[in-house]
């Protein structure tokens, strides 16, 4: 056993010195046994909400409804939850009601697949009733018992299995796979959030472009916001090297292939429910792709991308043209590095000083000055120094500014 579990040991050791049984679960027992990174541990006890927060004193009820508590020890968090079983499933998402118990086995049978129905003890013993561990070293992704009937109890299973194939590069069990495309439509049903989770995951896995065949296969696209109809499109997408690219540059790319102006490429992401910052930073990569595939970077357009934008573009515009060499990040960025300013507030000149010298109010005049100050500062045709600029402004007065 090994970290972050060895940390939780004393978690469990406490709910069992109280009488009650207590075991790791889920995804961080699946990813010890691949010989992943793990990122944090989920407890399943046969303790009750109520019965945890007697035993720990610094606890929060995060989802205390479904048997979930958040136990704070030692400067740590951990997500402990009473084992479980769930009623009758509505609109295939969610259980009427949750029923609290004390068998292990019957909280591991309903969970979605074998891989992720193994729990471990605090001393590292494996507890496997549903063969997962055989799931496992055959890199196959099955429900458990019947797929159907997991899927028509949470659709969002479905978007489950296609992005554990593009993270962990597991194939699909063929009766899951069937139930897959049988019951593909009842992702309507599911809200947008939380199909979005899993599909940037599948964006950012190692086996992502699998993962999109199986999309494409079962017919799941469909039902996934502005991807209707769009088979085509999205075939394009399988077509580039794209297993360098980040989740961003994932969104970017797929943008490019739907063939989308700017104003349908924001309405696309609004529908996907993306934050407005992330909306921005995506058609940004994209803007300056499409620019890339035109020319060279010029240096006003470094200036304005900046070094994270500059970055994910480059690397979008090798995707596109089909180049595996990344040498040209690196040029770009240390061009950008050594442009002599990164941003307006670094112009040794304001628009005061601008409006003084000239004696006149401001107006758009004045942003349209200052944009060819920066143009003029970034090709090294003025120094960046209030003096030196004040002179090149007279010398321009003097001979038409448009020719500046």
């Amino acid at each position: 056993m090994k970290e972050p579990f060895l940390s939780a040991v004393p978690v469990i050791k406490r709910l069992e010195s109280a009488g009650y049984e207590a075991y790791f679960v889920g995804g961080s027992v699946r990813d010890y046994l691949l010989g992943n990174k793990i990122s944090d541990v989920d407890i399943a006890t046969s303790a009750t909400p109520d019965e945890v927060k007697a035993i720990f004193p610094k606890t929060v009820d995060i989802g205390i409804q479904h048997g979930t508590v958040l136990v704070l020890l030692k400067n740590n968090s951990y997500e402990i939850t009473t084992f479980r079983t769930e009623g009758e499933y509505q609109d295939f998402r969610r259980p009427k009601e949750v029923s609290f118990i004390r068998n292990l086995n019957e909280d591991l049978m309903r969970r979605d697949f074998t891989m992720n129905a193994i729990a471990m003890d605090a001393n590292g013993s494996i507890i496997d009733p549903f063969d997962g561990q055989t799931a496992i070293k055959e890199r196959v992704i099955r429900t458990v018992g019947s797929p159907e009937e997991r899927f028509r109890e949470d659709a969002l299973r479905m978007m489950r299995a296609v992005r554990f194939v593009s993270q962990l590069s597991f194939h699909i069990a063929g009766e899951t796979l069937l139930a897959l495309k049988k019951d593909a439509h009842l992702l309507d049903k599911i809200a947008v959030e939380r199909k979005r989770a899993e599909f940037e995951k599948l964006l950012s896995g190692g086996n992502r472009k699998k993962a999109f065949r199986i999309l494409l296969e079962t017919q799941v696209f469909e039902y996934l916001p502005g991807l209707k109809k769009q088979e085509l499109k999205i075939e394009k997408l399988l077509s580039y090297l794209c297993d360098s690219l980040n989740k961003k540059e994932m969104w970017a790319l797929l943008l490019y292939c739907l063939e989308l102006n700017q104003q349908d490429s924001e309405a696309f992401l609004r529908n996907w429910r993306l934050p407005v910052k992330e909306m921005k930073e995506i058609q940004d990569i994209l803007l300056y792709a499409k620019q890339r595939l035109i020319k060279d970077w010029s240096r006003y357009d470094l200036y304005t991308a900046g070094s994270e934008t500059i970055q994910s573009a480059e690397k979008l515009y090798l995707v596109l043209k089909g180049i595996n060499d990344f040498d040209s990040v690196k040029y770009w960025l240390n061009t950008y590095d050594h442009l002599p300013i990164k941003q307006r507030s670094e112009l040794a000149v304001t628009g005061s000083d601008i409006m003084a010298w000239r004696e006149q109010a401001g107006g758009p005049w004045l942003k349209e000055l200052l944009t060819r100050i920066e143009h003029a500062v970034l090709q090294d045709e003025v120094v960046n120094e209030k003096e030196k600029i004040k002179e090149w402004l007279k010398a321009c007065s003097q001979k038409s500014e448009k020719n500046c």
